[in-house]
């Protein structure tokens, strides 16, 4: 079992070399993708990773990465986030809505 990355930077780079190399735009209600530049509703990308961060004594520490996949061309990228009381409200709200990839 590998193990559970411990910071931000830890899970980016765990991300990168999994194959998760881009970053995904997000604007408005929507994603988009720097490979093929399409702009799709976010509800469309899969995550099919995700790691949440907690600050020891700080909930403004908290935040969440997650490794999405691109439902046009399947390029797989990340997303990052504050999480908790320091969370954008409409942003989390799309991605408390996006599918979870199926083990």
């Amino acid at each position: 079992m590998a193990t559970a990355p411990e910071t931000m930077t830890d899970a980016v780079t765990l991300l990168a070399a999994d194959g998760y190399r881009v970053d995904f735009g997000i604007e408005d209600t929507a994603a988009r993708c720097p490979e093929c530049h399409t702009r799709h509703d976010l509800t469309h990308s899969v995550i099919e990773r995700q790691y949440r961060f907690e600050g020891p004594s700080d909930p403004g520490d908290e935040a969440i990465v997650l490794g999405l996949r691109c439902p046009s061309c399947g390029t797989r990228g990340v997303i990052a986030s504050a999480y908790g009381p320091d969370a954008d409200p409409e942003l989390f709200a799309l991605l408390a809505r996006l599918p979870r990839a199926r083990s």
